[in-house]
């Protein structure tokens, strides 16, 4: 898939696929909205209304108010891919994310998933 497609990805489409894979293995909507918050910096209600609108995953992370430092310490495989080497920068932030989504389908920790 080329970068242009995943950018414009409607967020609302693709959020509900990050929750069925999380749920799926006993984690919860709430842990996602959590994870969102803390790579993006938007508050949850922000983060609801970014849903309820039709935004693409390029405007949610270009319009996201505090990227989190920490996102640098995210490493592994996505999609065949290592995060921390994508050269594209918002294909990379979206990585993150998926990144982060696949940590708590694992059952890693909250604390782990969040470099804390």
């Amino acid at each position: 898939m080329d970068n242009e497609k995943v950018y414009r990805m409607d967020f609302a489409k693709v959020y509900p696929l990050y929750v069925s894979k999380v749920e799926k293995k006993g984690r919860m909507k709430r842990e996602v909205d959590e994870v969102i918050r803390w790579l993006t910096g938007y508050s949850q209600e922000k983060l609801e209304e970014m849903l309820e609108k039709t935004v693409t995953l390029g405007d949610f992370f270009q319009r996201a108010p505090a990227l989190n430092e920490n996102r640098r310490l995210i490493r592994g495989v996505v999609c065949g891919v290592r995060v921390e080497d994508i050269e594209e920068p918002l294909l990379q932030e979206i990585r993150y994310l998926d990144k982060l989504v696949d940590e708590l389908a694992k059952g890693k920790s909250m604390d782990k998933i969040l470099r804390k």
